[in-house]
Parts: structure tokens; sequence; C-alpha cells
């Protein structure tokens, strides 16, 4: 999952290209145009003149196409007249044969570099022998930096613009009615050379981004040192939290249990400590301190020990995400900032779409209305961390120690899980031998960090999922978690292997794939054998997922303001950052959280780990909570694996267009807001 917007972020990287010129230091400067604007005219005339008026619009978008890429070291301008003349495709036969041999080596080559980013990044992500220095160095290391560098230097770069126009979001939503399957590739090529990156800066973000996902994969608790206010320890002796994932989900499984409140008011004082890093460096990955979070005392050998504060790395490594992806906006012309490359040129839905989106639903009368409803059921008022209330999702009865011991059992180690992979693909609907297909394609691994599911890059490679066993086994929240990456993974291989073209392959972006991985996390009992009878078990979904929606979008919220502040103030200090940060997530808190909770100036919303190291990431959840209700609503009733082949084979399209073709409508908050009004009224 987390790995998903590092691949994301690299893909546009790619997309976007290496140039020719080698630079020694990241600069902002914005390249100047060695072709003029009177040569374009005069190449844009004699090849109308050539091919005729029919070719007016390919030819004008191609040659302005390559005229911005091009630079004084890729020739002379009567080389760029000379290039266009010659290699303008206008016949359609020739040009859906040139569209067949690009697609065939984009592919060859985008396989192949990804399967040595995997292989080099094995000592990061799987489970082994401490992290090395020169483990470092090979993992953020980015075999490809230099690939689309070569692309214009042998022109292959400058024969796809030339011939396969760049669509707008906004040309691609009103021209797609008429687009045919063709169409649609022809345009997904058109988007794969549209800006150039320096070399040195794409290398550079793959570096910083592999730093913070480092960093935050080795960013753990030891729960068992953790003491209350009587010195007591509360959790088991070894257990060891990622934070903020693996934090959350013990908070959540505390809503039942000996001491469940006091361990989640005491799990939130971590988390507050970890945002404004006041928490002791002595206690991050480290065990040898015990750590009375309330009071930021360490205890080592029943002594008092002076504590010494996480200086700020948190903020760090954030402030460096930005400068990475700050040093790309001077060559992205058609997405100027990375906000822009985030959602218009990424998520393919504006910022200002997402924002208001998520603004409606959080103002929303239901929101108070599920607050009380959950209020009443704890028989107390709400607390700020009961944003992350799971009362909702029905274990069948049975106590999670007990779906851990079924689950340690089945599931001794990750290799016992995928030998049961097409197992739960048949339960879910798969005839076998498409299942035994599929899952032929995914292989299981350790996970050294939360866990993850990357895709492959050409047909018939792997995909991979990385996921936490203990010595003990699986347990229930890792379980969870894996039936989750395997949604991802299951989407991930048939689209690429069944969508008919490869540049059409995957989804519209990172929310789809999240919708997929949501609906096969809802079903984790299902799969255990354990049946829901409970009658009201289609509202409690429905009401799981409203609230699910309600604190994510909170978080995404404070996301994309700090990225706004970012912009406006670029000379920051990480100490600067994270006033800043802390500021947003209570300002949002205040908005929309506190007439609910009551309280202000929370800062919770400002701990997730995705804004560390997965740079505007976030708001792809809350999009998918949406999308994956719309598409519950449409499964409902209907075979699973019919349904997810029909909706996900359409590809890459907008997401729109892809919605409208999945469930017959574009996305929308209504249908979760309506679906929690009704519930509320059916359980009263």
């Amino acid at each position: 999952m987390r790995n998903l917007i590092i691949l994301m972020a690299m893909a546009t990287l790619i997309a976007t290209g290496g140039c020719s010129e080698k630079k020694s230091a990241v600069t902002s400067e914005t390249p100047k145009a060695f072709i003029e604007q009177s040569t374009v005219e005069k190449v844009m005339k004699a090849l109308s003149e050539s091919f005729g008026s029919e070719a007016d619009f390919r030819i004008e978008r191609g040659v302005k196409q390559v005229a911005n890429l091009w630079r004084e070291s890729d020739g002379s301008v009567a080389a760029f007249e000379k290039f266009c003349q010659e290699k303008f495709i206008a016949d359609e036969a020739a040009l859906e044969n040139l569209y067949s041999k690009l697609e065939t080596n984009f592919e060859i080559f985008s396989g192949y570099f990804h399967k040595m980013d995997v292989l080099l990044k094995e000592p990061l992500h799987i489970q082994g022998p401490d992290i090395e220095s020169v483990d470092m160095m090979f993992g953020s290391y980015n075999p490809a930096a230099h690939l689309t560098d070569d692309f214009f230097n042998n022109k292959i770069a400058f024969l796809t613009a030339l011939n396969f126009p760049f669509y707008s979001l906004k040309e691609k939503t009103e021209l797609s009615e008429n687009w045919s399957r063709r169409d649609w590739a022809y345009a997904r090529m058109g988007d794969r050379f549209t800006s150039r990156v320096p070399a040195d800066i794409i290398q550079n973000a793959s570096q910083i981004l592999t730093a913070a996902d480092t960093y935050i994969s080795d960013y753990n608790i030891y729960m068992g040192q953790l003491l209350n206010e009587k010195g007591e320890t509360l959790f088991p002796a070894d257990m060891k939290l990622i934070t903020h994932w693996g934090l959350r989900d013990e908070l959540k499984s505390n809503y039942a249990g000996e001491n469940g409140l006091e361990k989640q008011r005491l799990i939130y004082s971590v988390m507050k400590r970890i945002i404004d890093q006041s928490i002791p460096q002595q206690v991050i990955n480290k065990n040898e301190y015990s750590w009375n979070p309330v009071e930021n005392k360490i205890i080592k050998d029943g002594t008092e020990t002076d504590a010494t504060p996480e200086p700020d790395k948190r903020y760090e490594v954030l402030l460096n995400n930005f400068h990475a992806m700050k040093a790309i906006d001077a060559y992205s012309p058609n997405f100027p900032t990375f906000i822009s490359r985030a959602f218009e040129g990424g998520m393919e839905i504006s910022q200002e779409d997402v924002e208001r989106l998520f603004t409606e639903f959080v103002s929303s009368a239901q929101v108070k209305e599920v607050a009380a409803f959950i209020s009443g059921r704890l028989g107390r008022p709400l607390e700020p961390f009961d944003i992350w209330y799971n009362g909702f999702k029905s274990r069948g009865g049975i106590p999670e120690e007990q779906l851990s011991a079924i689950t340690s059992k089945k599931y001794p180690n990750p290799k016992a899980f995928e030998a049961d992979l097409t197992n739960i693909l048949v339960k879910l609907g798969w005839e076998t031998s498409k299942a035994e297909q599929i899952t032929s394609l995914i292989s299981v691994d350790p996970s050294r960090g939360a866990g993850h599911a990357w895709g492959a890059e050409m047909r018939s490679d792997i995909a991979r999922l990385r996921t936490r066993i203990s010595e003990k086994g699986m347990d229930y929240k890792g379980y969870n978690i894996a039936i989750h990456e395997f949604g991802h993974n299951v989407e991930q291989t048939v689209t690429l292997n069944d969508v008919d073209y490869y540049m059409l392959q995957g989804v519209p972006n990172t929310a789809f794939t999240e919708a997929v991985a949501f609906l096969f996390q809802k079903r984790d009992l299902e799969l255990l054998g354990i049946q829901n009878t409970d009658i009201n078990k289609d509202h409690m979904m429905a009401l799981d997922n409203f609230w699910g929606s309600y604190e994510i979008m909170g978080v995404s919220l404070v996301d994309m303001r700090v990225w706004k502040w970012l912009y406006e103030n670029p000379k920051a200090s990480p100490a600067q950052l994270k006033e800043a940060v802390i500021t947003a997530a209570k300002e949002v808190w205040n908005s929309y959280y506190a007439p609910v909770f009551g309280g202000t100036d929370e800062p919770i919303l400002a701990v997730y780990s995705h804004m560390i190291d997965n740079p505007l990431y976030l708001s792809n959840y809350p999009m998918g909570h949406l999308i994956e209700f719309q598409i519950e609503q449409q499964v409902k009733g209907k075979p699973l694996a019919d349904e997810f082949y029909r909706m996900y084979t359409q590809g890459r399209l907008v997401p729109q267009v892809w919605m409208k073709g999945a469930v017959g409508q574009e996305i929308a908050i209504e249908p979760t807001i309506n679906a929690a009004a009704m519930a509320l009224e059916a359980l009263k």
C-alpha cells in the first residue's frame, strides 16, 4: 500500500523525463525555449500542405510538443525542421504500427527496470539483517534515472511526442464519449513525454523518497516498555508497533477488553509526542528504556534518565520531499507544481474538486448524528482518538485474541499465506483456473515495514505482497492487512495482464486500487469461514465506511494545507514546518471535528506517516472509500469476480469516465451520506 505512492511519484519522474543537459545542482530555473515560434509555424504550414488540413490538429499539437522539448544539444533549428517533416506520420496504418512498436518496447524497458528496482530494494523492504549503508546506497539508486534522458538523445521521445498528442484532463473528459479503446491508448501514449527533467533531479528524488520510506519503516514503538501514571505496563512485553499504522490498529482493538480506554489514552499520548517531536530519541525503535509518554519520562534500570527529543527529524524528512518534488516544477509546463502533478496529473481530478468533496462531506449533518450514535454505544463522551472507532466492524462475536489464534495457526509464515491465495480467490467467486492464473503471478514476502503491495510493470512478471508475520505466525491485524494488500495485487495483476492495451494497463489512480483492497478487506472473516449473521450488517458497513471517510478526509485536508503552505514558504526550516503542520491539524480539527468531539486544538490529524513518506498520497484513501462504496453497491447481489473483471479491465481511463462505465455515475459523496442516514434510521 505504502509503496504505491513511491511508484506513482517515480513513474511521474520517469514519464516527465531526464534531459541531456547534465547539471551539477538542483535548480528551479525554467529552461529557455530554443525553437522560436516562427519556426514552429513554418514547420506546421509545411506539414499541412503535405498531408492536408484533416491532419492539422495532430500537426499543430505534435510540432508544438516537440518544440517545447527540443534543446540546443538536440540539434540545430534546421535539424528540428527536418526531424518533424520526416517523422510525422499521417497514414493511419503506419501510425498504428508505430504505436504497437512503441508500446511493446516501453513495456520491456518499464518491466525490467522495475524488476531491478524491486531486487535492489529487497534488503530495505524484506525482513532480514540490519540495513547497512551499502544497502541504502543500492536501494536508493534509481537504475532508470537516465532512461528518458536516453530516449530524448536517441529521438524516441520526440518521435512519440510528435505523433501522439497530449490531451488535458478537461479534453480527455469531454472527448471520451466518442473515443474508441485505441483512441484512449493513443492518448495515454501522448502522456508519455510531456516535459524533460534532468536525470540528476530524478536520481535525487529517488534517494529522498527511499530515505523517507526507510525512516518510517524503522519507526517502531516497543509497547511493553510503556508505563502508565502508576508505573504499570499494560501491553505485552514483546509488542512492537510501527507508527502510525500499528499504533492506530492497536488503539482500534482496545474498544473491548481489559484496560481498553486507558490503553487508548496512552497510545494517543505517544502519538502526540511523535507529532510535536518531544518523543525521546531513546525509545524510537529501541527497547532499552521504559517510557511514560504522559509525563515524557524515561527510565533505565529503575532510574529516571534525561530524555533527548527527536530533533524534528519527522519534519526534516517531509521538507526534503518538498524540495525534491519542487525541483521538478520548472520542467513540467503542463503541471507546474507537485500539487497539480499529484491531483490533475496523477489522480486526474483537480485538487479543488477533491477539497470541495471532502469539505462538504466532513461538514454534513450526518457527522454529528453518527457521532452521537457512537457515543451512545460507548456510554461516554467521544475523545479525539475515537475518529478510529471500529465498533461497526463485526468479528462474528469472536474476540481478536481468538481470531489471532485462528490466523496464526492457519498462516505460520508468508509461504503458508501464499499457498492459500488461490483458495481465497475461489471463495470470492473466481473460477479455479482463473484464480490459479492470477495467483501464480503473486509472491508473498515477510515485510520489514507495515506491509505493501508492489505490482509488476510487464506482463508475466510477478507482483509482490509484503506483510508482517512474527515468529508466532500471522496475527489477526496482520491477516486483515494482508487481505487488503492481496486486493491490491489482484487488481495490479489483472489490469496489467488482461487489459487490451499496455498503455491502458492499471487503474485511473491509486484510489481505485484502494477501493479493491477495501472490498477484499471487508470480507476477511468470510474467508476464514466465519459467517456474519447480523441482520444489520449492511447498515453497520455503511456506517463504518462513513466514519472511516470522515476520519481520513480530515487528514487529507491537513495534507493539502501543508503543501500549499510549503509552496508559500519554500525556505522554511524543519521547526517552522513542524509548527505549520500542527497549526493546520488544529485548524481542520477546530473547523470540522471539535464541534463533533468537543475540545479544541487537538493535533491528532497530523500523526499519519503517509504525510511524511508518501507525498500527497492521503487523498487517495477517502476517494477510495467513496469509490469503494459505490462499487460495493454495484456488486451487491452479483458475482464479485464477474463485476470486478467487467469494471477493472476498463484500464486507465480518467476517473469520472471510468466510474460512469463501472457504476453509471461519477464519484460522489451522496451515496455514502445517504446510506449512513438510512442506517441510523433503521438502527433506531
